[in-house]
This record gives structure tokens, C-alpha cells and sequence, in this order.
């Protein structure tokens, strides 16, 4: 105010500059209004310290929305791909996710231990995960789906867990995977039955009542002469995305010292970007090539 004050002396009280420390002045003594106690109402979200954040995600009424347009049985790359184009805008959008698992209409999204981000409030991480996604797979769904329009727009629901050891976070992605293989095994055999040995749904689920994983790679095998190893691994093990550091080489125009003309050069350049890989995560080796994802310092 004592700025103010002096502005007032060396100019008239109707002027500008000091109408405007009055309208100051007004909005600071009216920021805590009489209804301010509702902020009282807000629960209390902040994951506990320490512990990995995990935010995954699923599409919801998935099997009607791969029906009504016309996704391809038992897997269609389109939407596979369209998938992991999305998780990798969300990571590039929030830099504090370490690594990303997906299979199906699912992604995992895990967040690293000493996260500050948005005070690791529960919400924040679930809405801006969630949001990022469902509004990237309208934006890209043209890039990949060419030939098929966007009937209405899809929808994802999202949770979170917490874990608090480097252990229980591998058992929980190694789970997802399991859950990967699992599905996809049935659902191979399932639509073979169905579109090569014309039985209806019906027909192929109650004949893949009871059976194990041996009997549907024998079904596989005797019936439609399928090796189920032979598969493509992102069918079986889904997609990983990690940090990497590539090297990128481009191509610059620069004019040199006592030259007239332009020259194109080759300049390499080296960013880190998030990458797809599809690979075994159950086992150690994974976790031995890239050790940087559990380091405590990440």
C-alpha cells in the first residue's frame, strides 16, 4: 500500500495507475469468501510415500465397441497399435511414469516411487492418466482405423494401487502378463473354432469348458495346424514402454565460412523418447537389461 500511496501524491486520485492498486486492493480482501468452508469437504487422496503408483486403465463395454466396429477376431493390430499410441502420449505428457504395460484394452501406467507429482494425489493421477488417454484415442483413431469411422466416442474407467516393494510391483506386471496369455490362448482357439470349423460361440465356448492350456495348444495344433509359440509376441506378451535413449540423424542446412552456398550436413542427435518392446517381463532377464526402472533414484 505504501506504493500506492506515493502514486497518489504525484498523480489525482481518478487516475489509472492508482484505480488500479483500489482494484487491487478489493480482490485481495475478497479471495477468502464466506463459502471457502466447502474446500472442508475434500477428502483427504495422497498415496502413501514410498510406494509405486500404479494407474490402470480399461476400456469400458469394450466387446460392444469392438463389435459395432468391426475390430478383427481375435486381434486386431489397428487397435492394438492404437492402444499403445495412446499410453505413449500419456507418458510423454507425465515424464514421472517409469514403464507401461498393455494387453488388450487395458494399459498399466506405473508411476516412480518418489513421485511428487501433483502432491500424489490419488485423483490427479487417475483423471490426467484417463483424460490423456481417452481424448488420444479419438485424436489418433483416424491414423490407424483409415477405412472405419468413429461411431461414438469410447470410454475408460481407471484405479489405483500402491505398492510399496520393487517385488510386489514385478508380480503385479507378471500377473498382467499371465493375464495376457491366458486370454489370448482361449480366445485363439476360441475363433478358430468359430471361424475356420464353423461352430457358434455357444458351440466353442461350451467345447472349451474344463480344458487346460495344454489341451487348447493340442486343438491348436491337431485341428487347425497352429503352433501357438509361432504366435506374434504381442499377441502373447503384450506391450512393454520404457525410456530409451536413441539417436536420431538429420538432415540440416548450414553455410560454412567462406561460402556462398548452403550445404546439406548429417547432424546426430540424442533424446529419449519412450519405446515399444515385446517381450517376457515374468522372468529376471528383462529386469537385468534395464535395471534404471526399479533404481531408487529414478
Amino acid at each position: 500500500m505504501l506504493g500506492c500511496w506515493r502514486a497518489a501524491s504525484a498523480i489525482s486520485a481518478g487516475s489509472g495507475r492508482w484505480a488500479g492498486c483500489v482494484r487491487g486492493r478489493r480482490r485481495l480482501s475478497m479471495a477468502k469468501s464466506k463459502f471457502e468452508y466447502v474446500r472442508d469437504f475434500e477428502a483427504d487422496d495422497t498415496c502413501l510415500p514410498n510406494c509405486w503408483i500404479v494407474v490402470r486403465l480399461d476400456g469400458r463395454n469394450f466387446h460392444r465397441f469392438s463389435e459395432q466396429h468391426e475390430f478383427k477376431k481375435p486381434n486386431d493390430d489397428r487397435a492394438l497399435h492404437l492402444m499403445t499410441k495412446c499410453a505413449q502420449t500419456v507418458m510423454q505428457e507425465l515424464e514421472d511414469i517409469a514403464i507401461a504395460y498393455g494387453q488388450s484394452d487395458e494399459y498399466s501406467f506405473v508411476f516412480k516411487k518418489k513421485s511428487r507429482w501433483f502432491k500424489r494425489r490419488a485423483s490427479k493421477f487417475m483423471t490426467h492418466v484417463v483424460s490423456q488417454f481417452a481424448s488420444s484415442y479419438v485424436f489418433y483413431w483416424k491414423d490407424y482405423f483409415k477405412d472405419q469411422q468413429l461411431l461414438y466416442p469410447p470410454g475408460f474407467d481407471g484405479r489405483i494401487v500402491l505398492y510399496p516393494s520393487n517385488q510386489n510391483l514385478k508380480d503385479y506386471l507378471s500377473w498382467r502378463q499371465a493375464d495376457c496369455h491366458i486370454n489370448n490362448l482361449y480366445n485363439t482357439v476360441f475363433w478358430m473354432l468359430v471361424q475356420r470349423s464353423g461352430l457358434t460361440p455357444v458351440q466353442a465356448q461350451d467345447r472349451l469348458q474344463g480344458t487346460l492350456a495344454g489341451d487348447k495348444n493340442e486343438i491348436l495344433f491337431s485341428e487347425f495346424n497352429i503352433n501357438y509359440n509361432n504366435e506374434p509376441l504381442l499377441y502373447r506378451k503384450g506391450t512393454v514402454l520404457i525410456w530409451q535413449k536413441i539417436n536420431e540423424v538429420m538432415t540440416k542446412k548450414i553455410k560454412l565460412p567462406k561460402e556462398t552456398e548452403e550445404k546439406e550436413v548429417e547432424v546426430t542427435r540424442t533424446r529419449t523418447t519412450v519405446v515399444p518392446l515385446h517381450c517376457d517381463i515374468i522372468g529376471d532377464q528383462f529386469w537385468e537389461e534395464y535395471p534404471e526402472i526399479l533404481a531408487e533414484d529414478s
